[in-house]
């Protein structure tokens, strides 16, 4: 069976042009889900209606690849996730578009996914650990610190976008309680107004 998923950012968008090439793809209106929010949100109602519904020999079929996931890292985990219950992924339109992991060259553009992720996974790493030095040669080591700098709000942005990041590990190395780290950054690695302001400089310009 086909199944659909579609989503928009925010409630002045519609919808119409991923419905209308999700039905010319073949799927029912019945099959399509949708959602209304961003990305970075992990309680989108459509997609885990979507996501309960998708059986064994099923195909989900997505407009865009930004439609779906967060990340490079997000997406490489929810083909992994399908993948594993024998259901295929088909990308219409955009970067992506010969992604269906029901053929073989599907299936090996999504193996040179996961090696792009990991590799954006260990940049991010390595940023965040040289931030975190960086902090830590300039005195910022042990104790809490009054703020943040850009350099620890930036590297603290980037880890936190990382799905297995450990806010405790990074509140640790930065000298800061769990609480205070979530007035920087939201857990998906969006900046808060405490962050931006310390971005933008004590004037908020």
């Amino acid at each position: 069976m086909l199944i659909g998923y579609m989503r928009v950012s925010t409630h002045d968008q519609t919808t119409d042009l991923q419905m209308d090439a999700l039905i010319r793809a073949g799927v029912a209106p019945d099959w399509i889900y949708s959602d209304t929010g961003s990305g970075t949100r992990k309680d989108l109602p459509g997609w885990k209606d979507c996501n309960k519904v998708l059986r064994q020999g099923d195909t989900l079929i997505v407009w865009r690849l930004d439609r779906l996931g967060r990340s490079l890292q997000h997406l490489v985990g929810i083909v992994e996730d399908l993948t594993r219950r024998d259901v295929g992924l088909r990308i219409m339109e955009g970067q992506g578009s010969n992604l269906d992991t029901n053929t073989s060259e599907g299936r090996m553009m999504f193996h040179l996914f996961a090696v792009l992720a990991e590799y954006e996974r260990s940049l991010i790493s390595e940023r965040t650990r040289a931030g975190l030095a960086a902090a830590r040669a300039r005195g910022r080591k042990g104790g809490r610190p009054r703020s943040l700098t850009p350099t620890q709000v930036l590297g603290l942005a980037e880890a936190m976008k990382d799905r297995d990041a450990k806010p405790s590990e990074l509140a640790r190395e930065l000298g800061i309680s769990i609480p205070t780290l979530y007035n920087y950054v939201s857990e998906t690695g969006e900046l808060r107004p405490n962050g931006l302001k310390v971005l933008k400089g004590k004037d908020g310009k």
